[in-house]
């Protein structure tokens, strides 16, 4: 394989109380944005966002439902043609919207996250689902968002269980950059990983480990702290860094088998579980597994099946099945199989450590 390797990062990252304020002098240069958001952020944010942008003669489409490639089609025909940026403000789902407007308008875009449930603000990707939130495909954009803007005071206010899904989502970077470096596995920019994605993916994994716990009881009481802008930095911007330019791995591939297994569940919360299998899956020892279920037990993620909402907790073969089909299971130091994978879950939901099996 050729020793070509890339590096991909938001032009300018904007973290802090207020930042939104900061959104019409980031977004001037380019002229008439068109806002993509979604009802529940359009109700809340809708008016201040309309009196910030004024001068800038705003556009604005509204995604309600499923952001699937025929939404984004119906969006984008939506579109006024004058426009010349597309900025995504929302969740995952409006994020992602406001991405894949860009790129079939050839615009840049700019992304203003609601909630850090996710690293997607940061990437140069789009998840596309289909109409029952199964991934469809992730679409590659020319570049990655010109500036993402993070407010602070905005992002603590969203519910908690979107900044634990965040966390979740974040701490199996470390795992998964680790696993592809040491393997042939590629990022998603299609090069074998620079040195830095591991080096970033890890410093995300020792902020979390310091400050997440702390950052969660400050925003249940709506307080922002040191430990909570850390912890928004790490999910947001670590994690976004780390995942493109160190790689994704098991965890992120089991979510295959999970949104059918588990679709009340989360993406954090299924990649935190996911953590835990890739860890059994490369023969971490139990005082290792306990170390990392213990962590996240007390973030409040769920470490078991039944902890996620699986309507069938027991059936592995199914999910370790699906996840075969993940291209980032190449991204492992060694092959792994179906009987690997069920081997490895089956390890974690009979242990008593997680709970699910009797303590005689």
């Amino acid at each position: 394989m050729s020793g070509l390797r890339r590096f991909a990062a938001p032009l300018r990252y904007v973290q802090g109380p207020g930042a939104l304020d900061e959104l019409p002098a980031l977004l001037a240069p380019y002229g008439r944005p068109l806002v993509v958001t979604d009802p529940v952020v359009q109700s809340l944010l809708g008016s201040r966002l309309a009196t910030l942008l004024a001068d800038l003669a705003p556009a604005y489409l509204v995604l309600d439902g499923e952001i699937t490639a025929a939404a984004a089609d119906a969006l984008t025909a939506d579109a006024p043609p004058e426009v010349s940026v597309v900025v995504g403000i929302g969740g995952g789902k409006a994020i992602d919207a406001g991405k894949a407007v860009s790129l079939r308008l050839g615009l840049p875009v700019v992304t203003v996250p609601t909630a850090a449930s996710n690293d997607s603000p940061c990437s140069g990707v789009a998840a596309m689902y289909d109409d029952d939130h199964r991934l469809a495909s992730v679409d590659k954009l020319p570049a990655n968002p010109h500036v993402v803007v993070v407010d602070t005071t905005v992002i603590v206010a969203a519910p908690i269980r979107l900044l634990r899904s965040g966390i979740g989502d974040a701490i199996a970077k470390r795992f998964e950059a680790r696993a592809c470096l040491a393997g042939t596995g590629v990022t998603s920019l299609g090069t074998r990983p620079l040195l830095i994605g591991s080096a970033i993916a890890d410093a995300c994994y020792s902020v979390l480990r310091e400050h997440a716990a702390d950052a969660v009881a400050d925003a249940q009481s709506g307080t922002i702290t040191p430990a909570f802008e850390a912890t928004v930095e790490a999910s947001v911007l670590m994690s976004g860094l780390g995942f493109e330019n160190g790689g994704l791995s098991l965890a992120h591939s089991l979510t295959r088998g999970l949104m059918v297994a588990a679709p009340s569940a989360t993406h954090g919360e299924h990649v935190a579980w996911g953590t835990l299998v890739q860890l059994a899956v490369e023969g971490a020892s139990d005082q290792d597994l306990a170390d990392l279920r213990s962590f996240l037990t007390a973030i409040g993620l769920p470490t078991t099946l039944a902890g996620l909402g699986s309507t069938v907790p027991y059936d592995v073969d199914g999910i370790a099945e699906a996840t075969m089909q993940a291209p980032h299971l190449a991204n492992l130091a060694a092959p792994v199989t179906a009987d690997d994978l069920g081997d490895a879950i089956r390890r974690l939901e009979l242990s008593r450590t997680a709970g699910l099996c009797p303590t005689d």
